[in-house]
């Protein structure tokens, strides 16, 4: 049995841009909805083609001539943040099912008709999209287009198959969460920041809700959310969007809608309104670790620019070697073993920014807590000059570039902003929008949402420790 890769935070907006220099941006005439016909946006070499099916299936290439090799990659717009109530794991749980057959390919056979052909396949969940992909040499595309198109319309689902897949499902959870005392933690700290909203539910689900799971529940979900018009088909590699048109049309046009595209609109509140503390004590860990999650906007719903602000912000902060508080609490002070931080802006809903510190021999959870209290009061009181701005941006950029050597994570960076609220055109507006983030932007977005009122602080430590 294959080991389905999950998903339990939401993609960094680092990995989401790691493409978004592969080209220029398109003219505001191009950048409009998606037409039948395909519409390259740019006119650089690698510039992506996007175009529509008549059932609303969506499609984006990524052209990519350095190999004959391309991924192939079936996204749909729902995560665990869309299951029903009382049903936490479904998305996932569906995801394992989607290997177990349909009328012309047996349970658990496409995987292997992939590796038989060259190929790598996987998928993975998150809160806010699901996702399957293949990886083959560009003549074997059409045959794991025609499997992937054959699973979209025509999964066979029986308690025979369903029920021992849910014991997997358990057992996942129980090696991947239960028996992870740094998986307890984050659901603990999830739990605080999004007390009403589903992405305090871990998309792996509760174990109670995954053990009650059906084989109906399963097929209703598939057939609410897996239709082709809340589909993206992205295929990145040696193929052009008029070289992909006529497979498009043939294997994936021709499905027809099975529902309407559902409204996502989640339960919501505006989370922590006070500081929170959370703990996780176990004989386990060898490890302690501090680390604060603050709730904020996400690219999608941030007002101006304070989510590149927010990137740059946390780049400054913790985000390498030479940033403050690495700088300042491991190198410095030694107070720290490490020290960093995030932001974690792709999501359709609310967004975290984290910091974090593990103490240094010698040094306790309370020492680290304190100091990282106190850099971040100096931040905010010292502010940062233009130059720190630039070499944030610098590094954000570079980062990219060098990422826009792997073609997979080419085609992950337009699925998830596409499944989270975003266009082709946001993707390729980053790096510009990026540069005109002041040393003013920085700082108001540091106090503003580095909070504590809006902020939950976990703690994970072995037990006896103080």
């Amino acid at each position: 049995m294959l080991n389905r890769s999950i998903i339990f935070s939401k993609i960094t907006l680092g990995t989401l841009l790691s493409a978004a220099l592969v080209l220029s941006a398109c003219s505001e005439e191009e950048a409009t909805a998606l037409s039948s016909e395909p519409v390259v946006h740019g006119d650089e070499p690698g510039a992506p083609e996007t175009f529509e099916l008549s059932n609303g299936m969506q499609v984006v290439v990524i052209p990519d001539r350095r190999a004959p090799v391309v991924t192939h990659m079936v996204w749909y717009r729902v995560g665990a943040a869309d299951e029903p109530e009382g049903m936490s794991g479904v998305a996932h749980f569906l995801e394992h099912l989607m290997f177990k057959g349909t009328d012309t390919i047996p349970p658990g056979e496409l995987s292997k008709i992939v590796a038989r052909n060259g190929g790598q396949d996987n998928a993975f969940t998150s809160s806010d999209f699901t996702a399957y992909f293949q990886r083959v040499a560009i003549d074997r595309l059409p045959l794991v287009m025609e499997m992937e198109a054959d699973r979209m319309s025509n999964l066979v689902l029986t308690d025979a198959e369903v029920m021992p897949e849910r014991d997997v499902v358990l057992e996942e959870r129980s090696m991947r969460v239960d028996n992870n005392p740094r998986s307890l933690l984050s659901e603990k700290i999830n739990q605080a920041l999004f007390p009403v909203h589903p992405y305090g539910t871990p998309v792996i689900g509760w174990e109670r809700e995954i053990a009650a799971l059906s084989t109906e529940n399963a097929i209703a979900f598939y057939d609410r959310f897996y239709t082709p018009n809340n589909a993206i088909l992205i295929v990145a590699g040696d193929i052009t969007a008029a070289e992909l048109r006529p497979l498009a049309e043939k294997y994936y046009g021709s499905i027809e809608r099975r529902a309407d595209t559902p409204p996502r609109v989640r339960k919501t509140s505006i989370g922590p309104e006070e500081p929170l503390r959370v703990e996780h004590v176990d004989q386990r860990v060898r490890q302690a670790t501090v680390q604060r999650q603050y709730r904020v906007p996400s690219y999608r719903n941030a007002p101006g620019l304070d989510s590149e602000a927010m990137d740059v912000l946390a780049t400054l902060l913790g985000g390498s070697s030479t940033s403050r508080l690495y700088r300042n609490l491991v190198v410095g002070s030694r107070v720290a073993a490490n020290a960093g931080s995030w932001y974690s802006g792709t999501a359709l809903d609310d967004a975290t920014f984290g910091i974090y510190a593990i103490p240094a021999p010698g040094h306790t959870i309370a020492d680290v807590a304190a100091a990282l209290d106190a850099e971040i009061a100096a931040f905010i009181e010292e502010g940062v000059s233009q130059e720190d701005v630039d070499r944030a941006v610098n590094l954000l950029l570079a980062e990219a570039i060098y990422a826009r050597d792997d073609q997979q994570d080419m085609a992950r960076i337009y699925g998830v902003a596409l499944t989270t609220g975003g266009t082709v055109q946001d993707v390729l507006d980053w790096p510009d929008t990026l540069r005109k983030v002041t040393p003013d932007d920085v700082m108001a977005a540091a106090k503003k949402y580095l909070d504590l009122s809006r902020s939950v602080t976990g703690i994970l430590k072995p037990a006896g420790d103080i």
